[in-house]
């Protein structure tokens, strides 16, 4: 899905006016994996970035990181939790098969008012949750909107296969939108979404997937091989899909908003793994100051990445009032799309 910004004039604006973040206090190094599995820190430094990553304990969970990184972003906007109308959670690691992972972050803010749903797009979830609620604040169907990625990736996470057990981390990030009128008080000149684009391709589910317990293959059915509870990563096509995918995704933000690649201030990349992000910034010829990497400190958080490394860029000084910020994901579904924020 793509639309060009100059195609309707939206009654108000979609404001960032809240962000925060949340990972939990354990930790599990490069070091802690060599000794699980037959691999080193030198091994999986070179080959993705990452030197530790945060994970949950036996009494954490999806909905409780998706809450703390909620209160953050809520107490940044100056709201309370009545106020919010909305509250969209993109995860793939849900609190449980039903009801939704939304439903306890609403219960657990005390956010009473507010309708609630969560959002299954991978990677891709919080640009998803993004664009979603983007439409209904400049329709004015609502005034404000809580969008939250939030993951539980290592409980999922197969730590007898050394290929993909170094890769995840857990964590949440989380956006307050607002609905504004340009001028009106307390909302920065400039600052609102200004594009979205989203996309899919279903043919190629089989490079990313966690195949139980569907409805193809459910609890009540013996699995053909007891690793379908697990993570299945195609790292080769993964590779090579991700990083066409975010570089003909930008390229299409960048003409849709009519700019340049030397007008963006920062573009925030899901962060699935450094030679990925890097190899889609040279395509892009964007130098290292402007795209973010925290993938060393967190892995890969799937829809938790990329509100984690906004808010700590933002924090980090690394983004300022009025910069044009790109943000863009890749993830199993196949799922892609952008963010672009005028901030």
């Amino acid at each position: 899905m793509s639309k060009s910004i100059e195609s309707h004039e939206p009654k108000y604006r979609a404001v960032i006016t809240g962000h925060g973040s949340y990972a939990p206090e354990e930790i599990l190094t490069n070091e802690d994996l060599a000794k699980m599995v037959e691999t080193s820190d030198e091994w999986i430094s070179t080959r993705t970035g990452i030197k530790r990553r945060h994970k949950t304990g036996d009494k954490e969970s999806t909905a409780g990181l998706a809450t703390e990184a909620a209160k953050r972003a809520i107490a940044m906007a100056g709201i309370t939790p009545e106020q919010i109308e909305l509250i969209i959670v993109a995860t793939i690691t849900p609190e449980m098969v039903f009801p939704s992972t939304a439903c306890f972050v609403q219960q657990y803010l005390g956010a009473k008012n507010a309708w609630a749903f969560d959002l299954m797009a991978a990677c891709s979830g919080f640009i998803y949750g993004n664009s979603i609620a983007q439409q209904f604040l400049e329709s004015g169907r609502i005034k404000n909107a809580l969008v939250i990625g939030a993951e539980t990736l290592t409980k999922i996470t197969n730590y007898k296969d050394r290929t993909s057990c170094i890769l995840f981390g857990d964590g949440a990030g989380a956006f307050v939108l607002e609905a504004k009128r340009r001028g009106e008080p307390g909302c920065p000149p400039q600052s609102e979404i200004i594009y979205s684009t989203m996309y899919s391709d279903g043919s190629s589910w089989e490079a990313l997937n966690c195949q139980a317990y569907g409805s193809r293959h459910p609890s009540t059915r013996p699995l053909k091989n007891p690793d379908m509870v697990y993570m299945e990563i195609h790292g080769r096509e993964v590779y090579q899909q991700a990083v066409r995918r975010i570089v003909e995704t930008v390229a299409e933000c960048l003409d849709k908003c009519k700019l340049k690649i030397d007008d963006v201030n920062m573009v925030i990349s899901h962060q699935m793994n450094a030679r990925i992000i890097e190899s889609a910034a040279k395509r892009l010829k964007l130098p290292a100051e402007k795209y973010f990497l925290n993938i060393q400190e967190y892995g890969n958080t799937s829809s938790a990445s990329v509100p984690l490394a906004f808010d700590q860029a933002v924090r980090e000084g690394k983004i300022k009032r009025g910069d044009i910020v790109i943000l863009v994901a890749f993830g199993a579904g196949l799922t892609w799309g952008a963010n672009v924020i005028r901030f």
